[in-house]
């Protein structure tokens, strides 16, 4: 029997975010699974879906319940990506 994360995990590795967005939400709203690997997971689908900001509040909600987690590294990315800024891209 596979676990809830393990499905979403899996439907993340077949390039279905989608799906792996609702299996996430379902899996937190019915509290099936660790709740900071489910945040993390479903940031993950966000941040595949382009809805960087969604992913970036998932990423912190999970690290804010596993400070060791791995949403903690995927936070920093996030923020750092949001926080680039290169001038000569827009004067060419």
């Amino acid at each position: 029997m596979t676990t809830a994360t393990e499905n979403i995990e899996s439907l993340l590795k077949t390039d279905r975010p989608a799906e792996a967005l609702a299996a996430a939400d379902e899996a937190i709203a019915s509290g099936s699974g660790p709740k900071a690997q489910l945040l993390f997971l479903k940031g993950k689908a966000l941040w595949r879906l382009g809805r960087r900001s969604e992913a970036t509040s998932a990423y912190a909600a999970s690290a804010a319940l596993d400070h060791d987690g791995p949403a903690v590294r995927a936070l920093e990315h996030a923020r750092d990506i949001e926080s680039f800024f290169n001038p000569d891209l827009y004067n060419p």
